[in-house]
């Protein structure tokens, strides 16, 4: 597609810009008739807290306009941006503005506009960062003595997403420990009797052969004697019975699972914690 026919979309922050991408993506896979690679160039402007960096993103939009999604919080920086916008014939959006004009009509108090405060280093990052250490101390079942410190266990087959999901939640600040179920293999003695909700993850049987085998490709399997399609690890029936066995273990023991096969493991953290305020709230109202 010729360059003049895109759009082209600036997000400009005086943080990271993670707001601004996770809107954009947000909003525009709305249009199922564009596709980003096609339609859309992302001009992403991050960290700007001062008039020369400003400068430089005016320059950027001047000479490739288009929308602009800003959430400057610097009422100068912001007007200096919006006259640049109106001279420069683009639209202007502050995506934060609605929001902190609800909050500040129900709490009755002025925002402060001190650009990055979520990402301050407080006691909320830090239990991110240590919730970070935690899942690669314990991950795939590592380091059972630790255990005790989880808020949540991950429990399923090989390869159903229990390490990316426990590396999201740890961004939430969940302790995400994850325990591999394998046939013939007894489980720890501790999930008899968990202290933190345990939820099982399952997929659907050629999704995982698919991942599987892929994952045999990654480690050249294929260069070995044995061929990938003949182990274990991929033969349809073997997976078959391997998802059937950890799902009656699963059911078993109490615990709920979540099919992973068409979630994106956002949707899959989300679920994740909806089931842990679940667990929490039955324990509150069901005396020990």
């Amino acid at each position: 597609m010729p360059d003049q026919d895109k759009l082209h979309l600036h997000l400009v922050s005086d943080a990271t810009g993670e707001t601004l991408n996770a809107i954009a993506r947000a909003t525009f896979v709305q249009f199922d008739e564009c596709r980003d690679e096609d339609q859309l160039v992302y001009h992403r402007w991050s960290l700007i807290r001062s008039r020369f960096q400003l400068h430089r993103v005016i320059d950027g939009i001047e000479a490739e306009p288009g929308p602009v999604l800003s959430t400057l919080v610097e009422a100068g920086m912001r007007s200096e941006l919006e006259e640049a916008a109106v001279r420069l014939n683009v639209p202007v959006v502050h995506v934060l503005d609605p929001v902190i004009a609800m909050l500040q009509g129900t709490l009755g108090k002025k925002a402060s506009a001190r650009p990055g405060r979520q990402y301050v280093m407080d006691a909320a990052y830090f239990k991110r960062i240590d919730a970070m250490h935690y899942i690669m101390a314990h991950d795939d079942g590592q380091a059972p003595t630790g255990i005790a410190e989880a808020d949540v266990v991950l429990v399923g087959v090989s390869r159903s997403s229990k390490t990316p999901t426990s590396f999201y939640l740890a961004n939430r600040g969940i302790k995400a420990a994850n325990i591999p179920l394998v046939p013939n293999t007894p489980l720890p003695v501790w999930l008899e009797n968990p202290h933190c909700p345990v939820i099982g993850l399952t997929l659907d049987a050629q999704a995982l052969i698919e991942i599987r085998r892929h994952r045999l490709r990654l480690i050249g399997a294929n260069t070995g004697a044995v061929r990938q399609d003949k182990t274990e690890y991929v033969d349809p029936e073997a997976v078959k019975s391997e998802l059937l066995w950890a799902r009656r273990m699963c059911a078993a023991n109490g615990w709920p699972v979540i099919d992973v096969t068409r979630r994106s493991i956002e949707e899959t953290a989300a679920t994740v914690l909806q089931m842990m305020e679940a667990w929490h709230n039955r324990r509150v109202q069901t005396p020990a």
